[in-house]
């Protein structure tokens, strides 16, 4: 029987756990995008308050590191952790660095308010947020810097990009086509995928540098071709014309509003870093009803030199995602994972893939780890869906826009950075 800590460590888990995407990744205006990590981290003995980074003169210790990553293990957060954990605390130096420059400095109520609605998504209170996190070795010091760097980062967004961003009703017209009693609009893009193994630091990098150089459909070929990771890169990373309900509302958001040719800024999932090009836009007002629910299974199995070969033969041993089921009989555990959400809770690089999938259909271009992930699309099925909100899709556009800038700024500030390894 699990005693009482243990069930609220786990609660906390499974609740903020389904909350990480969003306040840790994809939310820069709650609580902060990550910042690229310096992955060197220090050698040798010197205790737990020995200096792991020197950021512009400001220390990051390993106390400090190891706070953080205990406090991503609690949220369960994807990836390296000891990494994603540097590279947040590189971004809080960063902010506080540019605060200090402009002179913003966070008030104490805005930062325990930041602190409650953290824990309320969590369904807490703040002090049974601070209670569980203890249980679990994170200080409550380590909670309130982490909320207050997030905080002061997404002021200092706010300030710099702000006023500088407005949503037309013609970019809401747009964004409505994905998804909720609008025309639809079909998308014709094109993908680069770098799959992230362990730390993304060389991925960002080179997503961020792409971005910056490709100036056509030629350049961006050529680089799907050198460097993706997808298997459309054998064709220039070149999709299909796609309905806009197939795509994840993030990856709409980002391209949407673009001129044909234009990149989006890379978008950041578990497993790869993806950029894309809009090629096109039109309507398209026979496409079925475009708030869509997705199901679709995933099959792990050996990634043996001929794990193509025997993804074919699978696939012609079942018709229905529920068939991976014999297929995965005999083994220690349970290799099969069955998934159904709406569109928008679908990673961007997996809902890629699927968007250019129909029913039965598979891919096994994917690895995680020595296994091969065996991609089948079961349904897909329209979502109940309420009224319109327009205002809701112009805050969405709006989040959208300014975390693209924020990225691209706080890529400007690291590499202005004076960073030294301790």
């Amino acid at each position: 029987m699990k005693t009482m800590k243990e069930n609220r460590q786990n609660g906390i888990a499974h609740k903020a756990g389904a909350l990480t995407r969003g306040l840790l990744i994809g939310a820069t205006l709650s609580f902060g995008a990550m910042a690229p990590a310096h992955t060197a981290l220090a050698q040798g003995g010197g205790g737990m308050f020995a200096p792991v980074l020197n950021i512009n003169g400001m220390v990051i210790t390993q106390y400090e590191l190891d706070q953080r990553m205990l406090f991503l293990t609690l949220l369960r957060f994807p990836g390296d952790i000891e990494q994603e954990a540097l590279r947040g605390l590189t971004q809080d130096r960063l902010a506080q660095w540019e605060a200090r420059r402009v002179g913003l400095k966070m008030t104490g109520d805005a930062i325990r308010a930041g602190m409650d609605e953290f824990a309320a998504r969590a369904n807490l209170t703040g002090e049974q947020f601070l209670e569980a996190i203890g249980q679990g070795g994170v200080s409550a010091e380590t909670f309130r810097d982490f909320v207050a760097s997030g905080l002061m980062w997404r002021d200092l967004v706010r300030a710099k990009f702000g006023e500088g961003v407005s949503i037309s009703e013609v970019e809401i017209d747009r964004a409505i086509a994905r998804g909720v009693g609008a025309p639809a609009a079909q998308l014709l893009l094109s993908e680069i995928t770098l799959r992230i193994e362990g730390d993304s630091t060389d991925e960002r990098a080179l997503a961020a540098k792409l971005r910056g150089e490709i100036r056509s459909e030629e350049d961006f070929a050529k680089a799907a071709q050198q460097y993706s990771d997808s298997p459309t890169a054998a064709r220039g990373g070149r999709l299909d014309w796609t309905p806009a309900s197939r795509i994840p509302p993030d990856v709409v958001a980002a391209v949407i509003g673009l001129q044909p040719g234009k990149l989006s800024a890379p978008i950041a999932t578990p497993e790869a870093i993806v950029l894309f090009q809009l090629r096109g836009i039109q309507d398209d007002p026979t496409a079925p009803p475009p708030d869509l629910e997705v199901e679709y299974a995933e099959y792990l199995f050996p990634n043996t030199p001929n794990a193509l070969a025997e993804a074919e033969a699978i696939h012609n041993r079942v018709d229905f995602c529920t068939d991976l089921y014999a297929e995965n009989k005999g083994t220690t555990a349970s290799r099969v994972t069955l998934t159904k959400v709406p569109v928008s809770q679908i990673p961007a690089d997996i809902a890629a893939t699927l968007s250019q999938m129909d029913p039965g259909e598979y891919s096994a271009d994917r690895v995680r780890g020595d296994m091969r992930v065996f991609l089948m699309l079961c349904s897909r099925s329209p979502a109940n869906s309420g009224p319109v909100d327009r205002k809701a899709i112009a805050d969405q556009l709006v989040s959208a826009e300014l975390g693209q800038r924020a990225e691209l700024w706080l890529e400007e500030l690291r590499s202005e950075a004076i960073i030294v390894t301790q």
